[in-house]
């Protein structure tokens, strides 16, 4: 779906959009609105690279407004504030995560929950309140309401920062809902990616006991020696998944392509629960028995609301949880999707915007 890119705003910006279901991305001049009473001008210093960006970028999930900007790891520096901003002044560390409003007077909201709200407004690619179309941080600014606006602590650098608004966010809140930021619980990971290698960081951070499950053997090494996983299980080695049943009190399974969900569920004790946080595009298939005579549950989990992204961000600071990343300049971009397709990265790629657009 086409949108006369240029006429919403005034205020000059660029940045790397995709034009069309090809996906591809390159230069775009477009605008961004003018710093209100309550936003924050940002200038972006850094944007991860998230599999949705891809997936957005080529219309895999319903059709994307053209021309697209992706990008909603974003991290960068205070340029202007708003005359009622309280929170932010020129010149600090900040970053945007997955959302960039939301309606403020729903219960979800009211629960700090506006990543669960009928009104969020994705940071790109959504229908903004003025009923302009949201652009993300593949650009040199973004301007966001105050309130959507995560504070980066110092000692954490922004490049780290940036991919923990969206993966870091995105396993973080499951572990504390689900009750398995533990020590005492055995947590498996399906999926080391992106999103799966900061679910081994912040299960291990929490103290709990960590097994990667994979597709692929030859990732054993890098669970268990770089990683801090406890043990590695290849799903599609019977012997290893049967020899793993039984003994984990959740799962987080980040994968987003189709795959059974019956073999994870017998690795699950009883009362076990099976968090997802992948997107596949086609539909799961789910058996009611392991869940009905083992007390097993299935359930599902979307980023976090801004309080819990902001406590998210300072744990990690704290405790020094941090993505692998690959930094690269913005001319790398498609280069780094088409790898990304093959799962090519340990484990997120971080655009240097600040150096590079």
């Amino acid at each position: 779906m086409a949108v006369t890119p240029g006429l919403e705003h005034a205020r000059k910006a660029i940045g790397w959009a995709a034009r069309d279901t090809s996906g591809v991305l390159s230069p775009f001049n477009f605008t961004r609105r003018e710093t209100g009473d309550k936003d924050v001008a940002i200038k972006v210093l850094f944007c991860g690279v998230c599999h949705s960006d891809l997936h957005n970028a080529k219309s895999d999930w319903g059709q994307s407004f053209y021309p697209l900007v992706p990008g909603h790891e974003i991290a960068g520096e205070v340029i202007e504030v708003g005359s009622k901003v309280g929170k932010f002044k020129v010149g600090e560390k900040v970053g945007v995560g997955c959302m960039v409003q939301s309606c403020r007077s729903c219960k979800s909201c009211g629960e700090n929950l506006e990543n669960y709200c009928q009104g969020m407004v994705l940071t790109y690619g959504s229908k903004d309140i003025d009923g302009s179309i949201t652009q993300g941080g593949y650009s040199d600014m973004v301007v966001v309401d105050e309130h959507f606006v995560i504070s980066i602590p110092d000692g954490l650098p922004l490049e780290a920062a940036a991919p923990l608004l969206c993966a870091g966010i995105t396993v973080y809140s499951p572990l504390l809902y689900f009750g398995l930021a533990k020590p005492d619980l055995h947590v498996g990971v399906v999926g080391l990616g992106g999103v799966g290698h900061m679910a081994v960081k912040f299960a291990k951070s929490f103290g709990a006991k960590v097994t990667v499950i994979s597709t692929s053997p030859n990732k054993r090494k890098e669970a268990i020696e770089h990683l801090g996983a406890d043990s590695f299980v290849v799903s599609r080695e019977q012997d290893q998944m049967q020899a793993a049943k039984g003994t984990l009190d959740g799962i987080i399974d980040t994968v987003s392509a189709v795959h059974p969900l019956l073999p994870l569920l017998e690795l699950l004790k009883t009362h076990g629960k099976l968090v997802i946080v992948g997107l596949p595009d086609k539909p799961l298939e789910l058996s009611a028995f392991p869940l009905v005579v083992a007390r097993k549950m299935v359930a599902g989990s979307c980023i976090g609301g801004i309080k819990e992204t902001q406590e998210m961000i300072n744990f990690a600071a704290k405790h020094d949880v941090k993505p692998d990343i690959e930094v690269i300049p913005i001319d790398y971009l498609n280069k780094a999707m088409e790898r990304l397709v093959k799962a090519d990265v340990k484990y997120r790629f971080v655009i240097d915007i600040g150096n590079t657009l």
